[in-house]
């Protein structure tokens, strides 16, 4: 009965070490708005990449029941960008909400005379020395000595199109370094709050073919300056949660 005993002891303690151990990684809130601000409090804050342009207006306010930013784009661009630390690791998910009045009717991210939005999301990236040519580098330096040191290595856009199929990717029009991931595309979901969920590396790796250093930004926008529209949109409730967790 003795050695039975230690034999199952021994067994015990050979397996239980083995056992998976799931660890809980809480939400990481980066956009949680206060309707009841007259403003959008720090570390959000206006980015205007044309100074000649007149900017997007964004104010918090209550839509549909939701805490939300508006965007209202004439004629206009502007981001509303905030800096990120986020272990990508940890909660590489990104969820949030938006919604437009409705798609653009003239805008064809295919073009530079088009390149406009109704809502985009936009992510920031830093990226290896490694990963990126010499060249390209050189140009982003450059571009960085004339326009402050605002413009990131890499970026993800997650766009609501008016033509190209849900699921499209491509390089923006002005740029290879911004890739656009159309997420929704004409008018069927317009007028009302959707949902959304992106595992941001993989949705990098796609664009880029690499892994990214690490997640530098997010920003919201609305942009009509290229097509000379007018748009409306909401964004609400930015956060990063685990692969295997809800976004709820």
């Amino acid at each position: 009965m003795f050695l039975a005993s230690l034999a199952r002891r021994a067994v015990l303690g050979l397996t239980l070490p083995l056992l998976p151990v799931f660890a809980y990684a809480a939400p990481v809130w980066v956009g949680r708005f206060d309707a009841a601000r007259p403003d959008i409090p720090a570390p959000w804050r206006i980015e205007m990449p044309n100074p000649d342009v007149p900017p997007t207006r964004y104010r918090p306010r209550h839509w549909d029941g939701i805490a939300a930013v508006e965007a209202h784009a004439e004629k206009s661009m502007a981001l509303l960008a905030r800096p990120l630390s986020i272990d990508l690791g940890q909660t590489p998910v990104l969820c949030w909400r938006w919604r437009v009045d409705a798609p653009l009717r003239t805008a064809d991210m295919s073009t530079r005379s088009g390149d406009d939005y109704a809502a985009r999301v936009y992510l920031s990236f830093a990226v290896a020395d490694a990963d990126i040519d010499l060249g390209t580098r050189m140009g982003l330096a450059l571009v960085r000595s004339l326009r402050g040191g605002e413009i990131p290595d890499a970026v993800v856009n997650y766009i609501w199109d008016n033509r190209h199929p849900v699921g499209t990717w491509q390089a923006n029009a002005y740029t290879d370094r911004a890739r656009m991931l159309v997420l929704r595309s004409g008018g069927a979901d317009a007028r009302r709050w959707i949902s959304e969920r992106r595992d941001v590396g993989a949705d990098f790796r796609r664009a880029f073919g690499h892994e990214p250093l690490r997640l530098t930004g997010l920003a919201i926008a609305s942009d009509t300056d290229n097509t000379g529209e007018t748009a409306r949109a909401g964004f609400a409730d930015f956060r990063f949660v685990a692969a295997g967790d809800e976004c709820a």
